[in-house]
């Protein structure tokens, strides 16, 4: 199996089967997986949470009595460089 990872570095392209110690290319195996459906679970809860956050707004567009004004509050312009006396 050939696999790209790209980081800070670049891009290394590896063949996992050319991993002689069995060991090594089973745990290899093992971390792909673990990866491949770690990818699965978080695209999944993407969607999911972009769903429900669609709905949600649709919701709160279809009822103004839920809307809260809020006052605008004056700046304050507060002087951090100054020095003491």
């Amino acid at each position: 199996m050939i696999i790209s990872i790209k980081n800070d570095d670049g891009e290394a392209v590896y063949d996992v089967s050319k991993i002689k110690d069995d060991q090594k290319r089973a745990g290899a195996n093992v971390s792909i997986s673990k990866i491949g459906t770690l990818n699965v679970l978080t695209e999944a809860l993407n969607y999911a949470s972009q769903g429900h956050q669609s709905n949600l707004e649709t919701v709160l567009r279809e009822s103004p009595e839920a809307i809260v004004e809020q006052e605008q509050e004056e700046e304050v312009a507060v002087d951090t460089d100054s020095e003491e006396s």
